[in-house]
C-alpha cells in the first residue's frame, strides 16, 4: 500500500523511496548538478544558453511542486536525468555546434549536425516510459492504452514544444532565432525532430512491453530501493 513518508510525498515502497533515503535518486541529482554547473561556465552563446535553460527549469519547477503528490520510480528518474544531461551538453555548446555532433556528421557523412536531432530521439526515448508510468499508476490506464497514451502524449509534447520554442525565439531575442531553433537550413526541421521524437518513443515502449510480458514485472522495478545504503 502507499505510504506518505515523513514530510515528504505518498509513495508506493514498491516503486520509491523518499528522496532522503534513495542514495540512486541523491546520486543522480548529484551527478546531474555537477554536470549542469560545468555547462554553466562559458557556454558558447550566453543568451541561447538561457533560452534553451527555461526548459530545465520549467522542469525542475513541475518536478517539485509535484513530488509530494506523485514521485517517478529510480527507473524513471535515470532515464529524466539523461535526457537533461543531453540537453545541457547541447545548451552549452547550442546545438548546431556541439562538438559530439560534428563528429558524426564527419563519421556519417551527414551535411549537417545531428545533435538536435539525437537530443528529439532521446526525447521520446528516454521520456515516454516516465510518461508510461505516470498512466498506469496515476490515471490507472492499463495494457494496450497506457502504451498509447504515452506515445500520444510525446507527439503532444514534441509538437507543443516547437510551438512554444519559436515563439520564445520571437519574443524573448528574435537575433538568437537561428541559434536556438538549430533548423540549420532545413525547413522541414520541426517535423523531423517531431518524427525522431515518436520513433524514440515507439523503441522505448516496446522494449518496456517486451520486458514486461517475458519478466512479469514493469522496468520501473529496475533501481527499486538499490544503491549503496538501500534495501530491497
Amino acid at each position: 500500500m502507499p505510504r506518505e513518508a515523513e514530510g515528504g510525498p505518498v509513495l508506493d515502497p514498491q516503486v520509491a523511496r523518499p528522496f532522503r533515503e534513495s542514495r540512486v535518486q541523491q546520486t543522480l541529482l548529484a551527478a546531474y548538478l555537477a554536470l549542469w554547473l560545468a555547462m554553466a561556465i562559458e557556454p558558447h552563446d550566453r543568451g541561447d544558453w538561457l533560452l534553451e535553460n527555461l526548459v530545465v527549469f520549467a522542469a525542475a519547477a513541475a518536478l517539485l511542486a509535484t513530488r509530494r503528490a506523485f514521485a517517478f520510480s529510480n527507473f524513471s528518474y535515470l532515464l529524466i536525468a539523461g535526457f537533461l544531461a543531453l540537453h545541457a551538453v547541447g545548451a552549452h555548446y547550442t546545438y548546431s555546434l556541439t562538438p559530439f555532433g560534428d563528429w558524426l556528421a564527419a563519421t556519417l557523412g551527414l551535411s549537417r549536425n545531428p545533435y538536435d536531432r539525437l537530443v528529439h530521439f532521446a526525447f521520446g526515448l528516454l521520456l515516454a516510459y516516465p510518461v508510461h508510468e505516470m498512466a498506469r499508476r496515476i490515471l490507472h490506464v492499463h495494457g494496450g492504452w497506457s502504451y498509447t497514451l504515452a506515445a500520444i502524449a510525446i507527439l503532444a509534447l514534441s509538437s507543443f514544444y516547437e510551438i512554444v520554442e519559436s515563439w520564445a525565439a520571437r519574443i524573448v531575442d528574435p537575433e538568437l532565432g537561428a541559434a536556438f531553433l538549430g533548423t540549420q537550413g532545413d525547413e522541414w526541421d520541426a517535423q523531423k525532430d517531431m518524427t525522431l521524437a515518436v520513433v524514440g518513443a515507439a523503441i522505448a515502449l516496446a522494449s518496456s512491453a517486451l520486458y514486461r510480458a517475458r519478466s512479469g514485472h514493469e522496468p520501473w522495478t529496475w533501481l527499486r530501493g538499490r544503491g549503496v545504503g538501500e534495501t530491497p
